[in-house]
């Protein structure tokens, strides 16, 4: 079975929106207006955690769409990276957040705001 070729723009692209971007979300739609039920989940999630994140519009861009798959070797989106990682998709991403483990991660990374007590 071979790869397919990866467009080295795309990836370039991909690559660039992962180094300017702590915390970026491929998905379906936008943060403003979610095409997909996980999508909005994730989206939810990262609003309640209160981070800022860069995201992007994959049915927008059908290139950059599977070219995603290829370079995460994740068939399915939502996509959340974190420092240039792949978390992994919406279930993954929502089990992380109420196991606490999301917050975890994001606390160790320095990118979740500090917490103030009540």
């Amino acid at each position: 079975m071979t790869t397919p070729s990866l467009n080295p723009d795309v990836v370039a692209r991909i690559q660039q929106d992962l180094a300017d971007n702590a915390i970026m979300l491929y998905m379906k739609g936008s943060p403003a207006a979610p095409h997909c039920g996980f999508s909005n989940v994730v989206v939810q999630i990262l609003a309640q955690l209160g981070v800022p994140y860069g995201s992007a519009d994959i049915l927008s861009d059908p290139e950059l769409r599977q070219t995603l798959k290829d370079f995460s070797d994740w068939p399915t989106f939502p996509q959340l990276y974190v420092q240039g990682e792949l978390i992994g998709g919406c279930d993954i991403v929502r089990e992380m957040f109420a196991s606490g483990e999301l917050a975890e991660l994001l606390t160790a990374q320095n990118l979740l705001p500090a917490q103030r007590p009540d």
